[in-house]
This record gives C-alpha cells, sequence and structure tokens, in this order.
C-alpha cells in the first residue's frame, strides 16, 4: 500500500519547489519514489492476468520522471508536484492505449485509455467506432465500466462541436466521432490511495477499462 509520507512529500515539494530544497531532503524523494514504484508493481502483476499484453513491463517501463522539462516552459518550477504512471504494452512513451494512475496530494485519479492521439490515429478510432458502434457501445455501457467511471469524458477540451469532416450530422456514432480524446477517469481522494484497499480498487477499475484498452489499441493496430 502506498505509504502516508508518500503523500507528505509531494504536499511539501509544491511548497518548495526549487533545487536547494529538493537537494536537502533527496532522501525522502527516494523513499517516496520507491514507495510509488513498488506500489506499481503490485498494479503491473495484478493487472496482467486480466491484461496479458502488460505482463512483461517493470514498473521503470511505466513511471515517469518528477523533474520537468522547463525549456519551453512560462512555469520554470523543476519539479512536477505529483507522481504517474501510464500502463500499455509499448511501456509509457508509447502512442497507445493504457491505464493511468496520478498520484497527487487533493488530485489523485486513476482511468486511462487514448489521449489526444494524432491525426491518423484518431482518424482509425473513428472509424472503427463508425463500423462497429455496436460493439463499442456495448463496451462503454457494460455494468463494470459503468459503475466506475459512468461514461467515456466529454470535457470540452476533448471533444469538437461538431461532428469531423466525412461524417453526418445525423450519424448514430456522432456523439462518439466528436470526440478527440477517449479516456474515462475517477477521482481520488488522499484517504483512498494510503487504504489497504486501494490496490484492490486500483485494479477492479483498471479491469472495468480494459475491454475499452483493447478496442482502441485494436482499432490503431489493424
Amino acid at each position: 500500500m502506498l505509504q502516508q509520507a508518500t503523500l507528505k512529500f509531494l504536499t511539501d515539494l509544491k511548497k518548495n519547489n526549487n533545487k536547494p530544497w529538493m537537494d536537502a531532503h533527496r532522501s525522502r524523494y527516494e523513499a517516496a519514489k520507491a514507495d510509488f514504484g513498488q506500489f506499481v508493481e503490485q498494479v503491473l502483476k495484478g493487472l496482467s492476468k486480466k491484461d496479458p499484453s502488460v505482463a512483461h513491463l517493470a514498473a521503470k517501463d511505466c513511471t515517469f520522471r518528477i523533474n520537468r522539462d522547463i525549456r519551453f516552459s512560462k512555469n520554470k518550477e523543476p519539479y512536477k508536484t505529483n507522481m504517474g504512471a501510464f500502463i500499455n504494452k509499448g511501456g509509457k512513451k508509447a502512442p497507445m492505449a493504457g491505464y493511468y494512475l496520478h498520484l497527487e496530494p487533493g488530485g489523485s485519479f486513476m482511468g486511462g485509455g487514448l489521449y489526444m492521439p494524432m491525426p491518423d490515429v484518431l482518424k482509425k478510432v473513428r472509424q472503427e467506432i463508425d463500423y462497429n458502434l455496436g460493439d463499442f457501445k456495448k463496451i462503454i455501457s457494460a455494468k463494470k465500466f459503468k459503475s466506475v467511471y459512468g461514461d467515456l469524458s466529454r470535457d470540452a477540451e476533448f471533444s469538437l462541436s461538431r461532428v469531423p469532416k466525412g461524417y453526418e450530422p445525423d450519424n448514430p456514432a456522432a456523439e462518439y466521432l466528436k470526440l478527440k480524446s477517449f479516456v474515462a477517469t475517477v477521482e481520488l481522494k488522499d484517504r483512498e490511495v494510503i487504504s489497504a484497499s486501494f490496490l484492490k480498487q486500483a485494479l477492479t477499475a483498471f479491469a472495468a477499462l480494459q475491454p475499452v484498452i483493447a478496442f482502441l489499441n485494436q482499432a490503431t493496430e489493424d
């Protein structure tokens, strides 16, 4: 299970986001990094029983560095104030659908899907949904998926106001063809992520998402 000390480190880092502070608290960072890494290893072990495509991965293949790339950013704070892991068969940098865990005091969440894919990939997903709308709707209306996520995210940043070029406005799949990202997430309270039951909770959530991940990746790989 994740430790309270890991959340406390991230809270303190947010208040002291500078290299001298990090250097002085390097041992706390290393302990938090190891704690998050061991939890990701446990997730991988459990998730691989449901999704064998990720069985070969280790935590280092999925977890992100805490250092921020500030070269082109107005925000020059050197460190992220969260820990994240993106799990898919190609690893964290692969441009495919996967599972995501975000640990941040007051802002943790989990879920996954396909985030802002390149135009050629997005075109394939939309085509797959158009051709196999029945299968897609069956997946996202499944009881387990709906009980955890409700639906795919319809946030404005993830959706067009009109159906994309090449599709008619009355297309039965219109509401999904408008999407630019195909993601589902659930927010987490701090007390949840450090509870003894959180591993089971995470595995249940990712298992509910697995059919969506499989559909999206099949669309892009065919």
